[in-house]
């Protein structure tokens, strides 16, 4: 696994010496999270970034769906409206992207110009990268020995910053992990991380000593061709422990890294 940098904020790869995003945030949440943990987040971003952000509405049942296909489509069909509603009225014509833990899986699922399924579900085709030229991701579970059925396809599909470097509508991609100390006397981890980060690291990397925020390791959320942040200390969410991403002080530090002057390689990168 690649060692994370000793400095959690510095991106790998640089577009401008000034990186703001004057632009929406669309923020799609993980799995069987309530749009109520996202309230801190959603404000921090507004502050921090001077735009409209708004938050894709899904339910624990639309999540529940995400076993089967329909379910993905179901979503991208709640994000692709969203996504072309904000971009109308951006002072740059595109948008930021955020997505937490499987969002983030979704949201490049929605990047993708090809058609949904191939032609099913109406030959749906959603080229997310007409609209967002910036993806976040937070804590994504982006590989794993035991992957789900969606997060299989996308890295068959869709293989690390798949459109980083496409000659029309590039992505920038950041990849944000978290480290937590799973120690009870460290009180970065709740009992729920401390008793479930073993079988999750062993699925995702075959290690259930690895490191990462309670559910996703540091390996398995960093992403092949992406900017690379690691936090020391932040949780995959508040089951996980007291401090994660969308924690106010950690959504100023990913941001931070996003939004900030450029920086050199970071040696957590994938």
């Amino acid at each position: 696994m690649a060692s994370p940098d000793p400095d959690p904020l510095v991106p790998v790869r640089a577009r401008t010496p000034d990186r703001t995003p004057h632009q929406p945030i669309l923020v799609l949440g993980g799995f069987l999270i309530g749009a109520e943990a996202y309230g801190p987040l959603v404000a921090s971003l507004e502050r921090l970034s001077a735009q409209p952000v708004v938050l894709v509405p899904v339910s624990r049942l639309d999540w529940l769906l995400m076993l089967f296909p329909f379910g993905w489509a179901r979503l991208l069909d709640r994000v692709a409206p969203l996504a072309a509603e904000l971009a109308a009225r951006s002072p740059s014509g595109r948008i930021t992207l955020v997505g937490h833990s499987s969002g983030g899986i979704l949201m490049r699922l929605f990047l993708a110009d090809g058609p949904f399924e191939g032609r099913r579900y109406n030959g749906r085709r959603y080229n997310g990268r007409r609209l967002a030229d910036t993806l976040v991701m937070l804590g994504s579970p982006h590989t794993a020995l035991k992957a789900t059925a969606m997060r299989a396809r996308v890295a068959r599909e869709l293989p690390g910053a798949f459109f980083a470097s496409a000659e029309s509508d590039p992505v920038r991609y950041v990849a944000v992990a978290g480290a937590i100390d799973l120690a009870e006397e460290s009180r970065q981890a709740s009992a729920t991380a401390r008793r479930l980060a073993p079988t999750a690291y062993r699925n995702s990397t075959g290690d259930p000593t690895d490191r990462g925020d309670g559910l996703v390791p540091v390996e398995s959320a960093l992403l092949k061709g992406a900017e690379a942040v690691v936090l020391e200390g932040v949780a995959h969410g508040g089951a996980f422990g007291p401090v994660w991403y969308g924690t106010p002080a950690v959504v100023e530090r990913w941001w931070a890294a996003v939004a900030g002057p450029a920086g050199g390689p970071a040696s957590g990168a994938a």
